[in-house]
């Protein structure tokens, strides 16, 4: 059988690009960050401060997302069809039910956070649910990476492993960024001194995980161009590693007053940054589904 060697006729796509826009970028972040936050607050138990804000935070991602969400279905109004059946085999179906279960567990934890100490049944079954909301959080940072993986958009199947590190990595980063800056301002610098690192190491996963999918998407045929191409690099290599790791480094060098605020400056750039490559992402792949010579180089592999 003769293989596909030019374009289709005049050029009409083969392929229809998704209707995914900043909507879901956003939506992707502020999950993927909420959902970390749970991870984190499930190893934090012996400092009560931090275990409260990541729970809080989760809590807030878990609210705040799915409105983001509910905003760009075609009709918002009938969003509950979405949990009406359960699909193993579609991650959409799965992803619904784990939001759900995920926005649950995390108003159960923060329950006891908040009430806790007035009531000790609420801190107990926060304390109950903490392992099962760790779990859904972690889901949330990844399973975004899987939906979009398993469609047919040419850049987003072609690299189904470092896709989930990447957004999984960014979500940590995304979640250690924002709970340092949170710590510093309650003047918890120590606290905050371990989140940033934890930030610098998912950034650097996150920058690893870049270049797998880059080679991977050069294999294929399906390399990002443009502007995607401009904030997958800036927002997964430059703002979400370089930049912070060079922060931290120059405040520590100088000292004094730099040593606190250019870290803060390298969390609120990891936060930007993975909110960049999530959205350079999507666009990327909405990009190559309109290239027909995409499409037929990644179906013919």
């Amino acid at each position: 059988m003769k293989r596909w060697n030019g374009e289709t006729y005049h050029g009409r796509q083969v392929a229809k690009p998704s209707s995914f826009d900043w909507k879901v970028s956003a939506y992707i972040f502020i999950l993927g960050v909420a959902g970390s936050a749970q991870v984190i607050a499930a190893v934090a138990r012996p400092n009560r401060s931090l275990v409260r804000q990541a729970r809080l935070l989760a809590l807030g991602g878990s609210i705040l997302g799915p409105l983001v969400l509910i905003q760009h279905l075609k009709t918002p109004s009938r969003w509950f069809n979405m949990l009406r059946i359960v699909r193993p085999t579609s991650p959409m179906s799965l992803g619904s039910w784990l939001l759900t279960a995920f926005g649950g567990l995390s108003a159960l934890t923060a329950l006891g956070s908040v009430f806790g100490r007035r009531w000790p049944l609420a801190r107990r079954v926060s304390e109950a649910t903490q392992g099962p909301a760790a779990i859904a959080g972690a889901g949330m940072s990844v399973y975004t990476a899987s939906l979009l993986s398993s469609t047919s958009t040419p850049l987003w199947a072609a690299a189904p492993a470092p896709l989930a590190v990447q957004f999984g990595s960014a979500a940590m980063a995304g979640a250690a960024s924002a709970l340092a800056l949170m710590q510093r301002r309650g003047g918890e610098d120590e606290i905050a001194q371990r989140l940033e690192r934890l930030a610098l190491l998912a950034g650097g996963t996150e920058m690893l995980a870049s270049q797998a999918a880059k080679a991977q998407w050069q294999r294929a045929g399906v390399v990002p161009r443009g502007t995607p191409n401009a904030l997958i690099k800036g927002g997964g290599t430059i703002a979400g590693a370089v930049l912070p790791f060079a922060a931290h480094v120059v405040g520590r060098a100088l000292g004094g007053r730099a040593e606190k605020l250019l870290p803060e400056a390298a969390s609120i750039v990891m936060l930007l940054g993975g909110a960049a490559m999530r959205h350079g992402v999507l666009t990327a792949g909405n990009a190559s589904a309109r290239r027909p010579g995409d499409v037929f180089r990644t179906t013919q592999r």
